[in-house]
């Protein structure tokens, strides 16, 4: 059963990698990541800060978009080339196909992350080096040199220009927390905020599966961006005055908060991020939103998989 839903994951991977409007989005952000240096010029002893609170932010809008890019359009692209039909043909559950479809995407969503992150922790690493010299070299000499090797191993092998990207995101990722421990405020706000980033779209990503399981992909996608509206704002409509709007939407903001995830609880404030909360530990923080992730994933799957059972495809 492993074997055959890693397949799909991997094949979904590939698909997602090759895709151009991930391409895109993958460029945007990062050109978006290094405007906080434009941004953070402004200021004057809180640049460090700016780009690793704009880039923070960054890579959460941008991997809410390939979530929904690639869950509401992986599925129908299937269905509409009909390469659906021979897979299924195959001794693989519909459930199984669905399970690698959701993990191909996080896989997707998991490298986009890791590269972003990696970028914005050098970004911080050069600004809270200051004016020295041998460590700056040494953040643009790792940098360059990383992309540099991965490009030429791409060249000579044709396999990693695909599969490539996941090491490569990986190794930015590793050499950004090196080199970023002079500034390890911001290394601790980059780090949790991406770790955050991935379980909140861990959600999203599972309810565009469950809508592209039965509907279209821009009905799909209209819907997942509703879940995620309405998840960022749980707590609010779960307190809505019933002075101002009425003991009837106060009910329905009540309802909508228990129906959908609460996403607020993945943007926590600054200071929990940095470890400055005296009240809560961010690994206790951490752990909870883990456990809140798996429980809405697993349980957004567990229905989609009965749904796309019961779908007829003729």
């Amino acid at each position: 059963m492993f074997g055959r839903i890693g397949v799909i994951a991997l094949n979904t991977y590939r698909e997602s990698v090759r895709a151009r409007i991930l391409l895109g989005l993958a460029v945007v952000a990062f050109f978006v990541s290094l405007y906080s240096l434009v941004v953070g010029a402004f200021t004057l002893k809180n640049a460090p800060r700016v780009v690793s609170d704009l880039g923070a932010a960054s890579i959460s809008i941008f991997s809410l978009l390939v979530a929904i890019v690639i869950g509401a359009t992986s599925l129908y692209r299937e269905l509409e080339q009909k390469t659906l039909f021979p897979i299924l043909a195959r001794p693989i559950r519909r459930s199984e196909y669905l399970v690698g479809k959701y993990l191909g995407t996080l896989l997707t969503i998991a490298v986009f992350v890791m590269a972003d992150a990696g970028l914005v922790l050098l970004l911080s690493a050069g600004l809270g080096a200051g004016d020295s010299a041998a460590h700056l070299s040494r953040i643009a000499g790792g940098g360059l040199g990383w992309l540099v090797l991965m490009g030429l191993v791409g060249w000579r092998i044709p396999e990693m220009r695909t599969y490539g990207v996941i090491p490569w995101a990986a190794g930015m990722l590793v050499l950004g927390v090196v080199l970023s421990g002079v500034a390890p405020d911001e290394r601790r706000v980059v780090l949790a905020s991406s770790v955050l980033t991935l379980l909140e779209i861990a959600i999203v990503a599972a309810a565009a599966t469950l809508f592209a399981s039965f509907s279209t992909p821009f009905l799909s996608a209209l819907l997942t961006l509703g879940v995620w509206i309405v998840g960022r704002q749980a707590d609010s409509l779960s307190r809505l005055p019933v002075k101002q709007f009425g003991q009837q939407i106060h009910d329905m903001g009540v309802v909508l908060s228990k129906i959908v995830p609460n996403l607020q609880i993945f943007v926590p404030p600054r200071p929990l991020l940095v470890g400055a909360a005296i009240d809560v530990k961010l690994s206790s923080y951490l752990g909870m939103a883990s456990l809140t992730s798996l429980g809405w994933s697993v349980g957004l799957l567990a229905v989609a998989a009965l749904v796309f059972n019961e779908r007829d495809f003729l």
